[in-house]
């Protein structure tokens, strides 16, 4: 809706809210892309939750040029980042607020589509797509696309359950009278996670929402950063503790507003989402870790109904869950990473109970697999195998698709397509298609990797996605198990005519998902050689 239109855009209506904590190198960065945004924000509040690094200095100075912008300094530090954001959204006078992390950005007119949107259909939030940029590479990868694919206008949540997974509160606008009038804040002191027990807060109202396809939010992710934000450090089972906390107290508040549908839902997004990826990490923690994981998983579960876990019994989250919780201590981590992986694989062996009926194994034959025999193929959690050997001329990559309890047989696997993906941007890919022959209950295909191809635009990371195509159009999307053994996970040093030489390096992914790293010529074979030494010496 243009001004014309939309009179309401004329006038200044908008404040973000950014709160930061020993963040001098990020935050007036983050505030510039605040007030960059043009005439409809009529404030900047920047909230210092007791720095020591000058953070406060930086913004003052900021301040006095710049009249929109109001620094708050907190006395004392509150642990974490819901009370800073309580104290930015009391001293808001704009009618509508955003949230801004002081390591993140706002894109150039993130408030304007926003705005539009909310009011063009009066509504009292506004929420856009996030993107998560990877740094120092610069890798993006969208927050929930599905969900801002369009622009859309949902009278109330309840007609849009795919809200619950969307847990950040920095990708929407706000109508500042409507937290208020619903007394909607975030936890108070260090409560990690609490962006998800205020989602709950907002969707419990049930507010009516306008959704935007444009980028409303960068996310920055600094993994080699000396402090890591509290949702990358996942390093200590406290993290999880704090995680399965902050659903259960969204799952209560959606619960007790009687939104008993998005509740539902908030708890089959626990499982599909927060479990599955603490399952693809938990084999490289330490056994104490695991254990007392598995402890905390297992409580967490046993809150959940017969209606939770009948819903959808086959996802790959429930599977992994009904296992945690039939089982007292840790087992079976290197096929519940597999079955946890997107696209999920399960790995074999395929066990039946003694009736015939799939389950997970034979000493667990009441966890059974029977959904999966009515499961559409092209959502099955087929595993395959990959094994990558470097060569004088490249390399060969043979695949063995697995049968499970013969619904791959049913429907006639022919070929799979190849493709490595560069993960540095996700826009440049090598693909090939070879055929599937039957071999011994399984399928098999080998093909050559063009190195050459992959070497080209320089140092990088490629990932294996594979589509396997069946007898009737049929396809499903799914990655390979990387096989470890002699020869193989093993650097290698290839000639190559264009390059001199490339260094390959095939691994596995936290995943178990097989990936392949590529350094062309001398340069390339340093770089590579320097990047180790310096992460031995630190």
């Amino acid at each position: 809706m243009n001004a014309v239109q939309n009179p309401e855009r004329l006038l200044p209506q908008v404040a973000v809210v950014v709160i930061g904590y020993d963040d001098a190198a990020h935050v007036t960065d983050a505030v510039r892309s605040a007030l960059a945004q043009g005439p409809a924000v009529r404030e900047v509040v920047a909230v210092d939750d007791c720095s020591r690094d000058g953070s406060v200095g930086l913004l003052d100075r900021l301040a006095a040029s710049e009249h929109r912008l109001k620094v708050i300094r907190r006395r004392a530090n509150s642990g974490g980042c819901g009370t800073p954001r309580n104290t930015g959204l009391d001293a808001v006078t704009s009618p509508y607020v955003m949230f801004l992390d002081s390591d993140d950005v706002l894109p150039p007119g993130a408030v304007d589509a926003l705005l539009d949107a909310a009011t063009g259909a009066h509504a009292e939030v506004a929420g856009g797509l996030c993107v998560r940029r990877e740094l120092p590479s610069g890798r993006e990868v969208p927050w929930q696309p599905r969900l801002y694919a369009l622009h859309a206008v949902v009278p109330h949540p309840t007609l849009r359950p795919r809200l619950v997974h969307d847990t950040l509160c920095v990708n929407k606008l706000y109508r500042t009278g409507f937290l208020r009038e619903h007394g909607i804040r975030f936890p108070e002191g260090r409560f990690p996670y609490e962006d998800v027990v205020f989602t709950a807060r907002v969707l419990a109202a049930a507010p009516r929402i306008a959704l935007v396809p444009d980028r409303v939010y960068v996310w920055h992710v600094r993994r080699s950063a000396a402090r890591l934000s509290i949702s990358l450090d996942r390093s200590g089972v406290e993290n999880w503790r704090a995680r399965t906390e902050a659903c259960r107290q969204a799952y209560e508040v959606l619960l007790g507003a009687g939104r008993k549908e998005l509740a539902r839902v908030a708890r089959a997004k626990f499982l599909d989402h927060d479990l599955r990826m603490y399952m693809r990490e938990l084999g490289l923690r330490d056994p104490a870790y695991r254990r007392a994981w598995w402890e905390l998983t297992r409580a967490h579960l046993a809150e959940y109904d017969a209606d939770d876990w009948a819903r959808n019994p086959a996802a790959p989250g429930r599977l992994v869950g009904r296992v945690v919780l039939a089982s007292p201590e840790p087992r079976d981590l290197p096929r519940l990473r597999e079955l946890a992986a997107r696209p999920a694989r399960l790995y074999p062996p395929y066990a039946r109970a003694v009736d015939g009926t799939p389950v997970w194994s034979e000493d667990l034959p009441h966890v059974s697999l029977e959904p999966l025999l009515t499961r559409p193929v092209h959502v099955l959690p087929l595993a395959v195998d990959a094994e990558l050997r470097p060569r004088a001329r490249g390399a060969r990559l043979r695949l063995r698709l697995h049968e499970l309890y013969g619904r791959v047989a049913q429907a006639s696997p022919e070929t799979v397509e190849v493709e490595w993906r560069r993960r540095d941007d996700g826009d440049e890919a090598v693909r090939g298609t070879t055929a599937l022959v039957p071999s011994a209950g399984t399928w098999t295909a080998e093909t050559t990797v063009d190195l050459a191809a992959l070497a080209a635009p320089g140092v990088g990371t490629w990932d294996l996605r594979l589509r396997i195509r069946f007898r009737d159009g049929v396809s499903r999307d799914v990655t390979a198990h990387a096989l470890s053994g002699a020869g193989l996970l093993r650097r290698s040093a290839v000639p190559s005519a264009r390059h001199g030489v490339v260094l390959v390096q095939p691994y596995a992914t936290h995943s178990g998902a097989l990936a392949l790293r590529v350094a062309p010529g001398v340069r390339g074979v340093l770089s590579v050689a320097y990047g180790r030494l310096r992460r031995l010496l630190h």
